[in-house]
């Protein structure tokens, strides 16, 4: 799936959905599937653990953010009952990552990559869920697509209107605290959904691998907008 294919009339033309300088900022590339030894069921499951494992990671390695997961099977799912599956009669859990996740600072401001206005937003206020959440709907020809921000601050759906329109570089949110984003390290989610398929301030953002064929046709790579995993390059630690 290319860009053109999706953005015809804005391809190369995004701004930055969280503020990035790439001459000066680096990026880590956090692997949260099996083949990460550092995370331990045991960290996983303990949010403090988990939450002091993201940030001395980004320390250590002088990074501002942590970066990815698109397509990634994550074992860190394990740690909510949320992503199970059995209260949809399945047995088999939710684990493939369908968005992109940066991990940074409580407070990081984030910004619209494009002109579009407000299709929903919502507190999905479970544990292991998005928290705050905002999605965004943008033109494209005679169509649309849509953007989603998880993990927000609660401050950020302060006086929201649906239909409201949004500029290019507007900042329209922060990363949340645990208490708001659903009980996860301060981090965006940043999803791309063609379809939404009539749902409105949540979308699901991690699917069953068996059928990761379909949700990633309709949710296609975020770093087509996003256009920051070609810093993790050359950085020494990809």
């Amino acid at each position: 799936m290319t860009t053109q294919q999706i953005l015809p009339e804005w391809t190369g033309s995004f701004r930055p959905v969280v503020p990035f300088d790439p001459s000066k900022d680096r990026l880590f590339p956090f692997d949260f599937t099996a083949a990460n030894g550092d995370l331990s069921p045991e960290k996983i499951a303990d949010t403090d653990a988990f939450a002091r494992y993201i940030s001395s990671t980004l320390l250590v390695s002088h990074c501002r953010y942590g970066f990815g997961g698109y397509g990634e099977h994550r074992t860190i799912y394990a740690r909510s009952t949320h992503f199970d599956g059995k209260e949809d009669g399945f047995e088999e859990p939710r684990r493939l990552h369908l968005g992109i996740d940066i991990w940074g600072p409580a407070g990081t401001m984030v910004m619209a990559p494009l002109d579009g206005i407000v299709h929903s937003f919502a507190f999905n206020n479970h544990d292991g869920d998005y928290g705050a959440t905002l999605i965004l709907t943008h033109a494209v020809g005679a169509g649309t697509f849509h953007t989603l921000y998880g993990h927000l601050s609660l401050n950020s759906l302060k006086n929201l209107v649906g239909g409201t329109g949004v500029r290019a570089g507007e900042v329209i949110g922060e990363f949340g605290m645990r208490f708001e984003n659903g009980g996860w390290p301060p981090h965006l989610h940043f999803q791309l959904i063609r379809d939404m398929q009539g749902l409105e301030g949540d979308y699901p953002g991690v699917c069953r691998f068996s059928e990761r064929a379909r949700w990633m046709e309709n949710c296609p790579d975020p770093d087509l907008i996003l256009q920051m995993g070609r810093y993790i390059k050359g950085q020494g630690n990809a």
